[in-house]
C-alpha cells in the first residue's frame, strides 16, 4: 500500500515540477498559465490522491471533493482569466504563435460597438 503512495506522490511531485518549469520556460502569459494548469492540477491532484491512499476512510472523501473541486475549478479560473487579460489587451502573444482564433472575435466585438453608438 505505501508503495502506491510513494508513486503517487512521486508522480504528482513530477508533475508539479513540469508545472514550475513551464512557468519559467514558456515565453508568453497564455503558455505559462497553460503549463501551470494543466501540470499543476494533475499534480495536486495526484498529491490528494496519495493522501488519501495512506490515511483511509476519515480523510478519503474529503480529499476526493478536494480533486473534484480542483479539477473543475482551476482550468476553468485559468481560461476566464487568460481571456479577461487577452481583452484586455495586456497579453502580448509569443511571435511563433501560428494562429490567434481571439483576434477576430476582438475585432468582431469592437465592430459591434462602434456600429450600436450613437454617432
Amino acid at each position: 500500500m505505501m508503495i502506491l503512495v510513494y508513486g503517487l506522490v512521486l508522480t504528482g511531485a513530477f508533475f508539479m515540477l513540469v508545472a514550475a518549469i513551464g512557468l519559467v520556460r514558456m515565453p508568453d502569459l497564455l503558455m505559462r498559465m497553460h503549463a501551470a494548469t494543466k501540470a499543476g492540477t494533475l499534480g495536486a491532484g495526484l498529491l490528494l490522491l496519495a493522501v488519501a491512499v495512506a490515511y483511509g476512510d476519515g480523510v478519503t472523501v474529503r480529499a476526493l471533493a478536494a480533486i473534484a473541486f480542483l479539477f473543475l475549478t482551476a482550468p476553468v479560473a485559468a481560461h476566464m482569466i487568460g481571456r479577461a487579460a487577452y481583452y484586455a489587451g495586456g497579453v502580448q502573444c509569443w511571435d511563433g504563435t501560428l494562429l490567434d482564433e481571439l483576434a477576430e472575435a476582438r475585432q468582431a466585438d469592437a465592430d459591434a460597438r462602434a456600429a450600436s453608438s450613437p454617432s
